[in-house]
């Protein structure tokens, strides 16, 4: 298989970038897209180029190190699917494909393909966690959990934080992201203590890293390799509105506060 690749180039955040043509043959239908792009940095290198900066990992789809808009479409063309868990007999012999890095104000390209999702972890930071004793683990069944609220917990948690949801977004909206996990927590009796602030806090903290608004598109649940459901992001409204129960400042309003979660007709 032979293919056209556009891909984009860039030296650094200052660098304005462009799209630099590559053709790449004696690739298997089996090898995935990173082995791809493995596969043409190795030539690269051979002619003395630098060869094309992008993120991976594990290459399972576990870490959510990869990213990449792929035509146009983040991930690629198969849904509940990482890039690098994208194999090339999903497209066609010969095709052009043009391949970019996320797109989104708060994840600046360093270099290439490469951009800083460290706004992810600034949200997690600011709301992310429980209040738990220190020691020895307890048992397994120690604190019961029904089971509908386990199997919206996990289902919630197996968000790996790639970003897919922010790129394939209007917006720029990381409402997906923060919603998992908000809602990860905040349904289990481990995460009660923090559930009160966890939602404004974490709210305030996207707004402020300059995520857009959510306008509940869906295209962030369509680009997730995880699949988590779009019902997650009213669950989190809700989480904002008890919250705001509490108090929300009048900066905390005057800056966008609530008005910048979405979903409100779907309470």
């Amino acid at each position: 298989m032979r293919f056209t690749l556009r891909i984009w180039r860039q030296d650094g955040p200052e660098d304005p970038g462009r799209l630099v043509e590559y053709l790449v043959d004696e690739v298997t239908s089996d090898m995935s897209f990173l082995e791809m792009l493995d596969l043409l940095n190795e030539r690269i290198a051979v002619e003395g180029d630098d060869p094309i900066a992008f993120d991976h990992d594990c290459r399972e789809g576990i870490c959510g190190m990869c990213g990449l808009m792929i035509n146009g479409v983040a991930h690629g063309p198969e849904r509940a699917t990482t890039t690098c868990q994208l194999h090339m007999r999903h497209f066609r012999d010969g095709q052009a494909i043009t391949v970019e890095p996320w797109r989104a104000r708060p994840f600046p390209v360093l270099r290439d393909l490469v951009v800083d999702r460290s706004a992810l972890d600034r949200i997690i930071e600011a709301g992310g966690y429980v209040s738990a004793p220190t020691g020895s683990a307890p048992d397994a069944n120690a604190v019961p959990v029904p089971k509908p609220d386990a199997d919206t917990a996990f289902t919630a948690a197996a968000c790996i934080g790639c970003g897919a949801c922010v790129a394939a977004c209007p917006n720029g909206s990381a409402s997906l992201f923060t919603a998992a996990k908000v809602t990860h927590l905040g349904v289990l009796p481990q995460g009660q203590p923090e559930r009160p602030t966890r939602a404004l806090t974490m709210l305030a903290t996207q707004d402020a890293l300059g995520f857009g608004g959510c306008s509940l598109t869906g295209e962030c649940a369509a680009a997730c390799p995880k699949e988590i459901p779009l019902d997650t992001i009213p669950r989190f409204n809700r989480d904002v509105l008890k919250c705001d129960k509490g108090g929300l400042s009048r900066a905390g309003r005057e800056e966008g506060g609530l008005h910048r979660t979405a979903g409100y007709g779907m309470l």
